[in-house]
């Protein structure tokens, strides 16, 4: 009997696969979206994309050798432009060489399992949906708030998809036409005012010419600073809430969700930043229930990323992102 399975229950357990910019992440999830084994791997993007799956191969081996299980299905949540129903990659920013490979195809055929491929934004929603912050409720928008901000949206169970099945981006709505240019070409995005590096980037531009502050400080430095009651810092965090706020008004208003899963490094800081982000949407968003919609934090851990690309599968194949597997 397949290891991974467990008699009338019909248990299984997920290799997981999380692709990064800088490293993957492979590990073994069970059905209570428990991370039974792991390893991590430079991406080693110049090493192009059959470097890379060899890799990937490797290391589920590894991890459900480990693990003592056999493989039931693979989950893969990824950085950049994916295909979630052909498998491909599409224009992965930091990953050029792998574009237009097939990573569902090619461990499919590997290993003998069905496997399932999603952006990791949206993995990630289905991960809190499905184990998380999320669970048991039918509209969901969860945001990501680090280098970038990212996200997913579950409306009725089901994961939001764009025309041609496209990844929403909504880091890149505009909140102040003019505010500092973006990658995406806009000034002014949510992204460029209320990320990581636009809280460190306001800081530097605010500071005096003879401030103390390191040449290198990060928005977590910024943070601590601002617990300790420096006034730059603290003028900075409560900027930062202030455009955290606008972005998640505007979620409110276009979806009025359950609740708003809040992830990623700068929200280990939540804190700091929610009694002014629930200030700006009492504010700005009187014709919708607002009080309705919870702030909750992401609940699934360092592991999120893997217990997100393991729920990727489970979404594809058991249908219904709330249900408990």
């Amino acid at each position: 009997m397949n290891k991974a399975k467990s008699g009338s229950e019909g248990k299984i357990v997920i290799g997981a696969i999380d692709i990064g910019g800088t490293k993957i992440a492979v590990g073994i999830v069970d059905d209570a979206g428990k991370v039974l084994s792991k390893l991590e791997s430079a991406t080693n993007a110049r090493g192009g994309y059959a470097n890379g799956l060899q890799r990937i191969i490797g290391m589920l081996r590894e991890t459900a050798r480990e693990a003592g299980v056999e493989i039931g299905g693979i989950g893969i949540g990824s950085t950049g432009i994916v295909y979630p129903f052909s498998g491909a990659f599409g224009d992965v920013d930091f990953l050029p060489d792998w574009q237009g490979n097939n990573p569902v195809e090619d461990l499919a055929r590997e290993f003998s399992v069905t496997t399932a491929l999603e952006n990791d934004a949206d993995a990630s929603a289905l991960g809190e949906a499905g184990w998380g912050a999320g669970k048991g409720k039918s509209r969901i928008v969860y945001v990501t708030v680090g280098t970038g901000i990212g996200g997913g949206i579950i409306i009725d169970g089901q994961l939001y998809r764009g025309a041609d099945m496209a990844h929403p981006e909504i880091g890149h709505h505009v909140i102040d036409p003019s505010g500092p240019l973006c990658s995406c070409g806009f000034r002014g995005c949510w992204e460029s005012l209320a990320t990581g590096p636009a809280l460190a980037a306001w800081l530097k531009m605010n500071a005096a010419a003879d401030h103390r502050y390191p040449e290198d400080l990060t928005a977590k430095q910024i943070c601590m600073l601002a617990q300790q009651g420096d006034e730059l810092a603290c003028r900075a965090v409560e900027r930062q809430a202030y455009y955290l706020g606008l972005g998640l008004a505007n979620l409110v208003n276009l979806f009025v969700p359950d609740v708003i899963v809040l992830g990623g490094s700068v929200m280990k800081s939540a804190a700091l930043f929610l009694d002014g982000i629930r200030k700006v949407i009492s504010q700005g968003c009187r014709f919708v229930p607002f009080e309705k919609t919870e702030l909750a934090l992401a609940s699934l851990g360092e592991d999120a990323n893997l217990i997100g690309a393991a729920r990727v599968w489970h979404h594809r194949f058991r249908q219904g992102v709330g249900r408990s597997s």
